[in-house]
């Protein structure tokens, strides 16, 4: 795609209106917990993304998995643990203290690959950002907060697994196939524990309101976005989903935040900027899934 510089002055703002649009798709998703629960909401998530995925990459699917099976089941089940434990947390815990324990997984590869003492630093002080967050743990549910601890290192191997993904596969056919896996894998589970609850058609409609809010607009974006910015630029806004999130829970869930708890956020927000400021990597991005900091598809 050739360089636009309309789109690169509007790409930066894109970007944030996907992540407020992947927020909001689990701001919806907290609502309808009752109905169908957290892995009920993951299934529905993953099939009607993956519908989309399928249907926008359809040309390059064809025996695109061939040789690279082990590698599309690895993604596809790592995405797929990855949503669930999110989705576990954001049941019990705040969906911006949620996005702050997440977002540390891909914090902790930028933290590693700046191989610094700067690096150190930002390591630092986002372990000041999460013991802010633990001064709050009385009021925290704890399996809630290991949900999240859990879907942070899951985070971190599927950026490990998209860029492995997009080495081996063009354009979106390694997402595209790993939504598939995670589709599969979350569908019968959903069904024993949700039931024909699942397949209810308002349930159904607001599945596919949290896949379109969730992947759909921000995966759309982001392939325009990203051809027309520079990594480095794409990682630090990336780092501003602790915040962003924090926002959409106040707003839409109504989850306000203590002081303590906005500072601790604040910091590690900073150590996320500070840490894709300081790691290495390409200038402008030619293919979404070589970002050093992909989104996040919980």
């Amino acid at each position: 795609m050739p360089y636009d510089s309309r789109l690169a002055t509007a790409a930066p703002f894109l970007v944030i209106v996907g992540l407020l649009c992947q927020e909001a798709g689990a701001a919806v998703a907290v609502m309808v917990f009752p109905q169908v629960g957290p892995v009920g909401m993951v299934a529905l998530r993953l099939v009607f993304s993956a519908l989309v995925l399928i249907v926008v990459a359809h040309r390059t699917l064809r025996g695109a998995a061939r040789g690279h099976w082990r590698l599309v089941l690895g993604y596809g089940l790592s995405l797929a643990a990855m949503n669930v434990l999110f989705y576990l947390a954001i049941a019990r815990i705040p969906l911006g203290i949620a996005v702050t324990i997440e977002v540390l997984g891909p914090l902790t590869l930028s933290v590693i690959a700046s191989r610094s003492l700067r690096g150190l630093l930002w390591a630092g002080m986002a372990a000041a950002g999460v013991l802010l967050l633990g001064g709050t743990a009385h009021d925290l549910d704890l399996l809630g907060v290991a949900f999240a601890a859990g879907a942070a290192a899951l985070w971190a191997v599927y950026i490990l697994m998209a860029r492995a993904a997009g080495a081996a596969m063009p354009g979106l056919t390694g997402i595209a196939l790993a939504m598939s896996v995670g589709a599969a894998a979350t569908l019968p589970a959903a069904l024993v524990t949700v039931g024909t609850a699942l397949l209810d058609p308002a349930i159904l409609a607001l599945g596919l309101a949290v896949a379109i809010l969730s992947s759909a607009i921000p995966y759309g974006i982001e392939i325009t976005a990203l051809r027309h910015m520079r990594a480095e630029t794409f990682g630090i806004l990336m780092a501003l989903a602790p915040a962003l999130a924090a926002l959409t829970g106040l707003v839409l869930l109504g989850q306000a935040l203590t002081v303590t708890v906005a500072l601790g956020i604040l910091l590690v927000t900073a150590a996320g900027i500070g840490a894709v400021r300081t790691a290495p990597g390409p200038g402008r991005i030619e293919d979404p899934e070589d970002a050093s900091m992909p989104p996040s598809p919980a």
